[in-house]
C-alpha cells in the first residue's frame, strides 16, 4: 500500500518553490542513484519519494512552461491579456530620417568617390560604407565577438575625438565671428541656397554615429569658409584647415576597411570568447590564432567585459566563475592551447 503523500518525508529549504517547503535539489542529491539509474529498483524503500520527486519536477516544468506563454506576467493578468506582448510589432518610425548637408566637401566624404574617378588615383571611402561596415561588426558583437567590442569601442573613441577637435576648431571661428558683432559687424556663417537633402536608413546606431560626424564636419566646413569670405583667414589658411581635418576623418574611414575583410570572413564568423577558453575545438583555436596574429591581443578589459561598446548586440550573462576564468585567460594564467595551433596563413 502506497504511503500517504502526507506522511512522505522529504528535506525542505526556505526558498523552496514549494509552498510545503520541499527542497527538490536535496531531495535530488539525496536520491541521486535513482535518478541516475537507467531503471529504478521498484522495491526500493525510498520509491514513493522517488515517485514524488518526479512528479514535482513535471509540475515546476509546467508551471514553468505556462509562466513562459504567460510572458511572465503579474498573476493577476488574464492569460490573453499576459500573450498579447508577443503580438506587440516592433516600433517604426512615421518618417524617413533625413540630414540636410550644405557642404560639397561634407558630401564627398559622405558619398565618396572611386578610385578610377579620382583626379588624382585614389579614392574616397564614403561614410555610407563605413556605416555599413560599423553595422556588420556590431551584428558580430551578437556571437560574443571579443574583437568586435574591441573595433567598435575603438571607431567609437576616434570618433568622438575627431567631433571634439571640429568643435573646438568652430568654436574657435565662431567666437571670433562674435568679436566682429561686438565691434558692429553682425555676420552670420554661410549655408547653402539648396543643401542636399539625404534620406537616411540606417539599422544600426553607429550609422547614426557617422551621420554626427558628417553633420560636424559640415558645420565645421561652413564656418571655415565664412572666415575666409570675411577676411578672418586666408585662402591657403583655410584650405589648410579643411584639408588637415578632411585628412583625419579619411584617415578614420579608411581604418575600417580591414575589419570587415578579416572578421567577416567565412572563417572568422564564428569567433566568440568561448573560443578562448580551455576545451575548445580544434576550429575555435584556430579563429583565435588568426584573430590574434592579425589584430593583435584584445586588452583585458574589453576581453571580460569590463569595458563594453556603447552600442552592443550581446546578450550573454556572464556569471562570476565564468568571469573569473575570463580574466585569468585574459591574465594569462590559463593554457588555453591544449594542441599545436594553425598559423594565420592556414586560416585565412
Amino acid at each position: 500500500m502506497a504511503t500517504p503523500k502526507s506522511k512522505i518525508k522529504f528535506p525542505t529549504s526556505a526558498d523552496s518553490p514549494f509552498e510545503d517547503g520541499y527542497d527538490i535539489a536535496g531531495e535530488r542529491d539525496a536520491l541521486k542513484d535513482l535518478v541516475e539509474a537507467e531503471e529504478p529498483d521498484e522495491k526500493d524503500p525510498r520509491w514513493e519519494r522517488f515517485m514524488d520527486l518526479l512528479e514535482r519536477e513535471e509540475r515546476l516544468r509546467q508551471e514553468q512552461a505556462n509562466r513562459q506563454q504567460r510572458q511572465y506576467a503579474d498573476p493577476i493578468v488574464p492569460d490573453h491579456e499576459a500573450r498579447a506582448l508577443k503580438a506587440i510589432g516592433s516600433l517604426v518610425a512615421d518618417e524617413t530620417d533625413v540630414m540636410a548637408i550644405h557642404t560639397k566637401e561634407a558630401y564627398r566624404l559622405f558619398i565618396g568617390r572611386t578610385r578610377d574617378e579620382s583626379p588624382r588615383g585614389y579614392g574616397i571611402t564614403s561614410g555610407k560604407k563605413v556605416a555599413a561596415v560599423l553595422r556588420s561588426i556590431w551584428n558580430l558583437s551578437a556571437n560574443d565577438n571579443p574583437y568586435a567590442d574591441w573595433i567598435l569601442v575603438q571607431v567609437t573613441d576616434r570618433v568622438g575625438e575627431l567631433r571634439q577637435q571640429l568643435e573646438h576648431a568652430g568654436k574657435h571661428f565662431q567666437d571670433d565671428l562674435d568679436k566682429l558683432q561686438a565691434r558692429g559687424l553682425r555676420v552670420s556663417v554661410l549655408k547653402s541656397r539648396a543643401p542636399v537633402e539625404v534620406e537616411l536608413g540606417f539599422r544600426s546606431p553607429y550609422g547614426y554615429m557617422i551621420v554626427d560626424l558628417i553633420l560636424d564636419f559640415d558645420w565645421y566646413a561652413r564656418v571655415v569658409k565664412t572666415m575666409v569670405q570675411k577676411n578672418r583667414l586666408g585662402d591657403i589658411e583655410g584650405k589648410e584647415d579643411m584639408y588637415q581635418m578632411t585628412k583625419r576623418i579619411r584617415a578614420l574611414f579608411e581604418s575600417t576597411l580591414p575589419y570587415q575583410k578579416y572578421l567577416l570572413r567565412e572563417e572568422l564568423r564564428l569567433l566568440s570568447r568561448s573560443d578562448f577558453l580551455p576545451g575548445a575545438s580544434d576550429e575555435a583555436r584556430k579563429r583565435v590564432e588568426a584573430a590574434v596574429g592579425i589584430f593583435g591581443e584584445v586588452p583585458q578589459p574589453i576581453f571580460t567585459g569590463e569595458m563594453r561598446p556603447r552600442h552592443s548586440r550581446r546578450r550573454a550573462d556572464v556569471s562570476e566563475a565564468e568571469m573569473r576564468l575570463l580574466v585569468d585567460v585574459a591574465q594569462g594564467k590559463v593554457d588555453t592551447a591544449g594542441s599545436d595551433l594553425t598559423q594565420e596563413n592556414t586560416l585565412l
